[in-house]
């Protein structure tokens, strides 16, 4: 009995001793970095300044940032994307424009599933924040109509990466489909005018499928050439709005190209801890 007891408390020691070894060894969690700009079709619709679409030219310009977590760095990983859209639209008869700018930050957290040894898939959630506004010259009384919006979203991730040759390549698809919130819109027909006046009843609406669809797609190849990295892709948005009898309609496709690179803050009197485990955001 002695024996077997000598043996639990050996086998206990070996086990706390690996234990405590391995929370020693330091996790490194560089930051991904992305910076991207895109340029594609645009169709505009927008019942408050006008009954007709318009059609023309988008652009946009991205910026993203891929982080393992703290507190569960194997598991999750945090995302922030901060995404500035400009759109230059005309009417069929090509006498009269309409502009659209648009800027939104968005958050979230993803937990990650490695499925095999190429493929990654990180379902979780995120918060956006979105203003902007669309304006036609054609409305000399009320030519401006704003947007406003705050919404939480189901997203995720699916990462799969592989070789062409010698060549790392990581292709990484990201959805993001906000599933409640609250946005702004006027009346049909109210002026902001009357809104600046102290009209400001009904403005906010909460945000459901019914009324608020915003469907954004993300899919890139990061081609992974040295320490600086080339990002190649498609961007893709529809979003819809239907309250208080007025439609918006904002449909986009984009080709996507850009830089991205990973980066580490590091204190400079220790520097590199010698049994550092990198943990990669992206998978």
């Amino acid at each position: 009995m002695r024996r077997l007891l000598l043996m639990i408390a050996a086998a206990l020691t070996v086990l706390t001793a690996a234990a405590s070894d391995e929370a020693e060894v330091a996790a490194l969690r560089p930051v991904h970095s992305a910076y991207l700009v895109e340029i594609g079709a645009s169709r505009l619709a927008d019942t408050y300044l006008s009954p007709v679409p318009y059609s023309g030219t988008h652009f946009g310009f991205t910026y993203q940032r891929y982080q393992a977590m703290k507190f569960s760095p194997d598991r999750w990983t945090m995302s922030l994307t901060v995404r500035l859209g400009l759109d230059k639209t005309d009417n069929h008869a090509r006498n009269s424009s309409m502009w659209d700018l648009a800027l939104s930050a968005d958050w979230g957290m993803m937990r990650r599933y490695a499925v095999n040894r190429w493929l990654t898939l990180a379902p979780g959630a995120s918060t956006t924040v979105s203003g902007g506004a669309i304006y036609t010259a054609a409305n000399s009384n009320n030519p401006v109509s704003a947007k406003a919006s705050w919404t939480v979203n189901f997203t995720g991730m699916a990462t799969a990466r592989f070789h062409i040759r010698r060549l790392p390549v990581t292709v990484t698809y990201r959805p993001t489909l906000p599933a409640a919130g609250v946005f702004f819109s006027p009346d049909y027909g109210e002026l902001y005018y009357e809104i600046y006046l102290g009209n400001s009843s009904g403005l906010a609406h909460a945000a459901w499928w019914g009324n608020y669809f915003l469907l954004d797609n993300l899919l890139t190849a990061q081609l992974e050439f040295g320490s600086t990295y080339l990002n190649v892709g498609y961007h893709g948005s529809i979003f819809s709005t239907r309250v208080n009898h007025l439609t918006t309609n904002i449909f986009t496709h984009s080709f996507v190209i850009g830089i991205a690179g990973e980066w580490l803050t590091l204190n400079p009197r220790k520097g590199i801890p010698d049994r550092a485990r990198v943990i990669h955001a992206l998978y």
